[in-house]
């Protein structure tokens, strides 16, 4: 399985309220140009896990706008900044066996974005993650571990 952890794009850095953020126009941007690059690579979503956050749901959104095909997205709730990556590590693995994906991307945060990266994968890399970057994992389901394949963000696309 692929797997496709993103943060988010490029937020307004003002409010009192962090769930509330939303993206800023180059945050917009950012997920847009990441949209066509994932549609350019021929990468094909069934599923996209999103943190509930706004700007996290605001990329997930631009994102899939510039993708072909239909994707089921899911809002989940432990996919915040400073959430358990474990835990989502645990659920992965969970959602795997009991359906056969080939594609899943995971819309979040930093610091769990990196954390996530980490636990995923047998080097055990936390790498530091532009907005709008995606990191891809070449995951094992049966082994319930990866390895990072690339780190991309819209700057590397320019």
């Amino acid at each position: 399985m692929q797997l496709y952890i993103m943060r988010h794009g490029q937020a307004n850095p003002v409010g009192n309220i962090d769930h509330l953020r939303e993206l800023t126009s180059t945050g917009y941007n950012e997920a847009q140009c990441m949209g066509k690059w994932v549609n350019q690579q021929g990468i094909s979503f069934l599923q996209v896990f999103v943190s509930p956050y706004v700007r996290a749901q605001q990329t997930a959104n631009t994102l899939l706008n510039e993708i072909n095909g239909q994707v089921q997205v899911a809002t989940i709730d432990f996919l915040t900044p400073l959430d358990d990556a474990k835990k989502v590590h645990d659920y992965i693995d969970g959602i795997c066996t009991d359906t056969h994906i080939e594609h899943l991307i995971i819309v979040s945060h930093m610091p769990l974005v990196s954390y996530l990266v980490e636990t995923l994968t047998i080097d055990r890399q936390s790498p530091i993650f532009q907005t709008a970057a995606i990191a891809q994992i070449d995951y094992d389901v049966e082994k319930m571990t990866g390895r990072l394949v690339r780190l991309i963000a819209p700057a590397d696309l320019a």
